[in-house]
C-alpha cells in the first residue's frame, strides 16, 4: 500500500472500481509480472474523471514507462485526445511503442525520446493538460516549463507528490530519498503560491495534486 491512505481505505475505494478488461487489463498484468510501476487504479481513475470533464484536446504526459497512462487516458478521451508523452528509457520505449502500435493508438499516441527537462525546453505546442509522472525530484524543475506550455484553463496533475508519506512526515524519510522529499516539497510549496495558483492535493494513490493558473491572463 501506499502509506498515503490507510490500507482499508485503500483497498474499499480499489474494490469499488470495476476491474479493467482487454488491454487494459494485459497491460495491468505484464505491469505486474514485470515489476513495472504503473498509476494506481484509483488514480487511473481519476485521470478518467478528469479527462471526462476537461475535454482536453491536447495532453502532455511526462514519463511514459510501458505506455499504461497514455493509453488508459486515450481510452478516456471521447473527443480524441492527442497525447504526447516523454520517456528517456530505451527499454521503456521500446516497449511502449509496440504497445501502442499492437493495441492502435499510433494515430494518438507520440512518444518523445529524451530527458523530459531538456525535452520541455525545446516543445513549442500548448497542452489542455499535463500530467506529470516521472522523474519526481525534478517537479520543481518541470513546473515553469509546464506553465508556459499550458493552455489558458489548463490544468496539471502530478502524481506521486506525497511520495510514500515521506513528504508529510519526517519520520518516514528513508536517507537515500532525502533529496527526492526535499525537491518534492519545494514543488509543493510551489504549487501551494495562492496569488498565482489554485491547487488542490488530495491523498489518493501515492498522492496527486492539480494545480491551475489563478491568474489565466498569466
Amino acid at each position: 500500500m501506499s502509506k498515503v491512505a490507510y490500507d482499508y481505505m485503500e483497498k474499499y475505494i480499489r474494490d469499488l472500481i470495476p476491474e479493467n478488461k482487454g488491454v487494459l487489463k494485459e497491460l495491468e498484468d505484464y505491469a505486474k509480472e514485470n515489476s513495472v510501476p504503473i498509476v494506481h487504479k484509483e488514480v487511473a481513475n481519476f485521470l478518467e474523471f478528469m479527462i471526462s470533464l476537461k475535454k482536453p484536446k491536447k495532453i502532455l504526459e511526462l514519463g511514459t514507462a510501458i505506455g499504461y497512462s497514455s493509453i488508459f487516458m486515450s481510452l478516456s478521451s471521447k473527443e480524441g485526445s492527442k497525447i504526447t508523452t516523454i520517456e528517456r528509457d530505451d527499454k521503456m520505449i521500446e516497449i511502449a511503442k509496440n504497445n501502442i502500435e499492437r493495441y492502435g493508438f499510433k494515430d494518438k499516441i507520440k512518444i518523445i525520446q529524451g530527458d523530459c527537462l531538456e525535452v520541455l525546453k525545446n516543445l513549442e505546442d500548448k497542452y489542455d493538460m499535463i500530467f506529470m509522472d516521472a522523474g519526481k525530484g525534478h517537479y520543481n524543475e518541470f513546473l515553469p516549463y509546464c506553465l508556459k506550455l499550458l493552455n489558458k484553463e489548463g490544468i496539471i496533475i502530478a502524481d506521486n507528490v506525497l511520495f510514500r508519506g515521506m513528504v508529510a512526515n519526517d519520520e518516514l524519510v528513508i536517507r537515500r530519498k532525502i533529496t527526492i522529499v526535499k525537491r518534492m516539497r519545494k514543488y509543493m510549496d510551489m504549487i501551494s503560491d495562492k496569488d498565482n495558483f489554485i491547487t488542490s492535493i488530495i491523498p489518493m494513490g501515492d498522492g496527486i495534486a492539480i494545480t491551475k493558473r489563478r491568474n489565466e491572463d498569466a
